[in-house]
Order: C-alpha cells, then sequence, then structure tokens
C-alpha cells in the first residue's frame, strides 16, 4: 500500500487505526434506478429534532439545476431514494446518481466531474495535502455485515463470527467450514464439510476499508495495518473471487457453495431474498451481534467525541450490544465551487439530508447522525461557497 492509501485512524472509542485510498479513474455518471415505494417510517427522536422544514435561506436556488453524484455502493440504495424525493420537494432541482466505489467518489468529487462522492471511507491526510478544499461530511450511519453461502445452513441462523476467525479465513488459514475453531464458536451447529471460497471486492471499495479495519482491529497480528485500505493486495487463495461492486459481491456469494463475503446493511433484502445467511460478528466485549437499529446505536454511543473535521472510525466501539463494523457514510465535496448557485445548491441538498432527508434512512437500515453530529455536518456544509 502507498503512502496515500495510508493513515491512523482517529478513534472516539477503543484505539485502532483507519485508511482511505483514492485511485480509481472516475466513472461516467448515470442515472440511478428508484427502488419501490415503502410507508415511511417515524424518526427517531434525535433525528425528528432536527428535521425541520427547509426553510427559505437554506432552500436551493429557483433556477433549474442538476447536482450529480457518484461513489460508495453501500450507499447507493439511499442516494435511490433521496434523489426523487428531493425532487419532489423542489422540482428544480435534479439529483443525478450513479453506484460505483467509494474510491472513485472521491476521484469525482476532486476532479470535478461529480458535485457530490458518497464514500464509506473519510479523506486521507494525503489526499487533503493535494485537495485542501475537500471535506468529509457525515450524511447517515451504517453498517457491514458478513453473508455466506452455506449449503445446510439455514437463515434462521447465524453463524458466530469474530475478527480473528474472519481473519485466518481471508488469510487462508481456516479453509474449511467445520474447522474446528469455527465449530467452537459455533457450539451445536453441525457444519458441513465444504470448502471456503473468499469473495472480496476488487475495486476501490469503501466496505474494503471497513471490513479490514475491523479485522486489525481485532486481530493485529493476524491481520496487518498494511492490509487496511480501500484497495489491499489480498493474500492469494485457490478459488477465490474479485467482484466489483456490491451486486458483485452478492452474486458471486450467491453463485459458489461455501462462499463467503462482505455487504453493507443497505442490502439485507437482497441478501436475504437470495438465500445467503448472515453472520453474527463478535465485538470488543466478547458478545456475538446483528447490525440493527439497538446494536448500530449501542456502537455510537461509545463515540462521544466526533472532531470538528468529522473523520473518525467507528469499527470495534465498546458496550456489549455494540455492533462492531460501523461508520458514517461520507459526501466528499469541495467547498470551493464554481458559482454561488451551484454552492446555494449544495447546500441546501446536503442540510435537507441530515434533517429531512433522514426519513428514508430506515428504508435502507440505516440509522441518522446523533444530534452533536448533525450539528458538526452543517457547520461544514456552511463552508460550501463560491470560489471567488
Amino acid at each position: 500500500m502507498d503512502a496515500e492509501h495510508a493513515q491512523a485512524v482517529p478513534r472516539g472509542g477503543a484505539g485502532g487505526r483507519a485508511l482511505a485510498a483514492i485511485t480509481l479513474t472516475v466513472a461516467a455518471l448515470t442515472l440511478a434506478a428508484c427502488s419501490s415505494p415503502a410507508p415511511p417510517p417515524a424518526l427517531s427522536p434525535a433525528a425528528a429534532s432536527d428535521a425541520a422544514v427547509v426553510t427559505p435561506s437554506a432552500a436551493p436556488a429557483a433556477t433549474a439545476q442538476t447536482l450529480s453524484e457518484t461513489g460508495s455502493s453501500l450507499m447507493a440504495p439511499l442516494f435511490a431514494r433521496w434523489g426523487p424525493a428531493y425532487h419532489a420537494r423542489f422540482s428544480q432541482v435534479t439529483i443525478r446518481t450513479t453506484s460505483s466505489s467509494s474510491g472513485t467518489g472521491i476521484d469525482a468529487a476532486a476532479a470535478g466531474p461529480a458535485d457530490i462522492g458518497a464514500s464509506d471511507a473519510y479523506l486521507s491526510p494525503a489526499t487533503l495535502a493535494k485537495h485542501s478544499h475537500l471535506v468529509n461530511i457525515p450524511l447517515a450511519v451504517a453498517a457491514l455485515m458478513v453473508v455466506y453461502n452455506l449449503p445446510g445452513i439455514g437463515q434462521a441462523t447465524h453463524l458466530k463470527l469474530d475478527g480473528k476467525l474472519l481473519a485466518r479465513i481471508y488469510a487462508g488459514q481456516i479453509t474449511r467450514w467445520d474447522d474446528p475453531a469455527i465449530a467452537a464458536a459455533n457450539p451445536g451447529v453441525r457444519l458441513p464439510g465444504t470448502g471456503i471460497v473468499l469473495v472480496h471486492r476488487g475495486d476501490d471499495s469503501g466496505s474494503t476499508f471497513l471490513f479490514t479495519s475491523y479485522l486489525n482491529a481485532q486481530d493485529p497480528s493476524g491481520w496487518s495495518g498494511s492490509l487496511i485500505g480501500t484497495t489491499i493486495a489480498w493474500p492469494r487463495q485457490p478459488g477465490e473471487l474479485s467482484a466489483v461492486g456490491t451486486d458483485a459481491m452478492i452474486s458471486s456469494v450467491k453463485s459458489a457453495p461455501g462462499a463467503i463475503g462482505y455487504v453493507g446493511v443497505s442490502y439485507l433484502s437482497r441478501v436475504k431474498a437470495d438465500g445467503e445467511g448472515e453472520a453474527a460478528l463478535g465485538n470488543s466485549a466478547g458478545g456475538y451481534v446483528l447490525p440493527a437499529a439497538g446494536t448500530i446505536q449501542a456502537a455510537l454511543a461509545s463515540f462521544t467525541n466526533t472532531p470538528a473535521s468529522e473523520t473518525i472510525s467507528l469499527v470495534n466501539g465498546s458496550g456489549a450490544q455494540a455492533y462492531p463494523i460501523v461508520n458514517y457514510e461520507y459526501a466528499i465535496v469541495n467547498t470551493a465551487q464554481t458559482s454561488a448557485v451551484r454552492a446555494q445548491d449544495l447546500r441546501a441538498f446536503l442540510s435537507w439530508a441530515i434533517t429531512s432527508g433522514a426519513a428514508q434512512l430506515a428504508r435502507v437500515n440505516f440509522q441518522p447522525l446523533p444530534s452533536s453530529v448533525v450539528t458538526l455536518s452543517g457547520a461544514q456544509i456552511a463552508e460550501i461557497k463560491a470560489d471567488t
């Protein structure tokens, strides 16, 4: 991993490190498809207190405008809802979105083809040194799942896996599902002797950043810091599969009996529909939990000092019920915009996203930002201005 990809991770709770990377060529922007409508969920008390109707001063300009977004496939299902919802509220603004990867999103925001780069990873010091006007603004809270295709194990059984087991699996030290180490973590489960097929992302992926951060946090001697990043040199394994994008990750796991992979919680319904299993992940307290509203909130509760830059890892937080792979979903934005109108429209949309837009979060299994982080994000949004 080169210097631009590596950095220490600021943390508000349990110690660790994080990295962010930017290396991919920017993908062409296309329209994202809308998901089918669903009844709107109620906002959490924290989100409801912040989700007021957008005031005229925070509204977009009256002229027709298109804002473009690309990046994180984990966040794509949310932008597929946000775009139409925002256009319904402000018909003069169209949000044009495409799912790619976190690295592509960061590149696009830095180079200019996209107004917003969606990323599961925050900006590295090396990137900020090159692009001093970029900021990473949290819009929501997400989580990463570990999924598998294991014949004979129904979806009602959630295999228990932790960072140490997963590090050994992805390092090729555990190659069969009935390995004694997996069996010891799952007493009473009849594990098949199926070989493990490793599936990992082959693109510049924020999901890889989150997954490898978790492995290192729980097993630093077994998974070194050099193997954390949005792109890494994976230990080579026979039969391994490389997937570009979350859809390909899910399809690859489905196609190969014995396969294991990692995907964002926004794809939980797709994972269930495909018949794949979801692991209960080991946390820093020794418990095994699934990603849900309560466990994500429990993880957030252990991080109480998000800095003004909002650059922080939320991986491996403390708490008996804390889900261990939680993250802020970031909008990567250039604060020096080409015009006052463009700056106004960006401020208006991002302000809406962290307030009224929170009504869409539960539909993709995300959680709203804590009220203190809404304030920090609002302060960063206010810095988006015309470059004069």
